[in-house]
């Protein structure tokens, strides 16, 4: 009784902890981001630089994935966060001496050391997991994307004071959002690395020994065999047509927005719904993958993908515009969650770190090449090219699973 009452302790404990964290990251990003494109072009002399270093961070979150990943393996969860976020804090630092310096380059190799963060920050997720039995993952998970939405509340309402904040110590006060957010990555190492003990890996062997659902192994299998399994390929398929779909449209709506003659309010009433989809319900579509079942779920978020692409080029106006950014980012949550928790219970325990590190890569890209490629077919096709892309991906996931469940390579549902 005592071990069980230790055991259920420490998974509050890490789950609190890893929410906070996660929220304050969240709000650090989003408060840097907003600011990012008008500082670099300035410091460039050129618009055609302003989105250089948001590139960078992504290309940083893809590059450290793996890395990261095999350290947790390693050394352990908390180590594996700890490092990511003192990435992040060192990225801010050099940000804010290279705004001071006018210094492009330097703001630039900043904005990758956020990067190198922001790929421990996404993998929080399954930390939280880690710690508890199958039938409960999807919802902790969910709980923890969750967070996205205290990010994306509270980081545009840090930006206007932490100008301020910055003149008063003499820097310039664009250097204000990576002040605040230095400060708000330093926390959320801190609480990482004082909060997150036991380590969630040596709970997570504790868990795999009695949960009749987890697969124990002795050695860690070679990457190429673990990407092997019809699962996990499933689990990162989902994660990763997610999200390009999303990233794919959502990117696109507020030029397609003001070519209509729609008003900047009006952009911000969508995206805002948008937002909503992706992260509101989180706590919600957790219990109901946890009650229904990873791929049955996954089978949803890609019907809700499909919907969203046929919806957005025939609506006409903003509330439907709306209602179809808002499925848009339900459909990425479902797959994004049933993913990530399909994928949590696919792996033994000892290669979850860098299976895990290695699915966010191919997510990382995946946004990317949604964002890079995004533009282009706008250009030549219009908003009805764009949700023709997202509709074929879409697609594909659905033809995915029942060419694994068709050649019975699914052998049995995940809950």
């Amino acid at each position: 009784m005592d071990v069980e009452v230790g055991v259920l302790g420490a998974q509050k404990r890490i789950t609190a902890a890893l929410f906070v964290a996660q929220s304050l990251f969240s709000a650090a990003i989003i408060a840097a981001f907003t600011l990012m494109p008008i500082i670099a072009a300035d410091l460039s002399g050129s618009d055609r630089a302003a989105g250089f270093p948001s590139t960078l961070t992504l290309l940083g979150r893809a590059a450290a994935a793996y890395p990261i990943g095999w350290l947790m393996d390693r050394a352990g969860r908390r180590l594996g966060l700890s490092l990511g976020y003192g990435f992040s804090v060192i990225g801010s630092l050099v940000a804010i001496a290279s705004i001071a310096a006018g210094s492009f380059g330097g703001f630039c190799v900043g904005a990758l050391f956020v990067g190198f963060g922001r790929s421990s920050s996404e993998q929080s997720r399954y930390v939280a997991a880690e710690v508890y039995p199958v039938e409960r993952r999807a919802k902790v998970i969910g709980s923890i994307v969750f967070a996205g939405t205290i990010g994306a509340v509270g980081g545009p309402l840090l930006v206007d004071p932490s100008g301020g904040l910055a003149a008063r110590l003499d820097l310039p006060e664009a250097a204000g959002p990576f002040l605040i957010a230095g400060l708000l990555y330093l926390l959320a190492l801190l609480i990482a690395f004082l909060f997150l003990r036991p380590d969630p890996l040596v709970i997570g062997q504790t868990m795999a020994q009695t949960d009749e659902h987890q697969e124990v192994i002795g050695e860690a299998r070679p990457l190429r065999q673990i990407f092997s399994k019809p699962l996990v390929q499933l689990a990162v398929a989902a994660m990763v047509i997610g999200q390009l779909v999303m990233v794919f449209l959502m990117t696109i709506t507020p030029l397609h927005m003001s070519h209509q003659s729609h008003s900047t309010q009006a952009i911000s009433f969508v995206i805002m719904a948008h937002t909503l989809g992706m992260f509101g319900l989180s706590g919600v579509t957790g219990g109901l993958i946890d009650k229904y079942g990873r791929i049955a779920m996954i089978v949803a978020g890609a019907s809700i993908l499909f919907l969203s692409s046929v919806m957005t080029p025939f609506a006409t106006t903003v509330s439907l515009l709306a209602a179809a950014l808002f499925l848009l980012g339900l459909g990425w949550n479902f797959c994004f969650v049933a993913g990530s928790s399909l994928l949590s219970d696919a792996l033994a325990v000892n290669e979850r770190g860098r299976g895990q590190g290695a699915g966010e890569v191919l997510v990382a890209l995946a946004a990317g090449a949604g964002s890079f490629s995004t533009g282009s077919i706008f250009a030549q096709g219009g908003i009805t090219a764009v949700s023709a892309v997202g509709l074929a991906f879409s697609l594909a996931l659905v033809g995915m699973l029942v060419w694994l469940k068709t050649s019975r390579q699914l052998q049995f549902e995940t809950h």
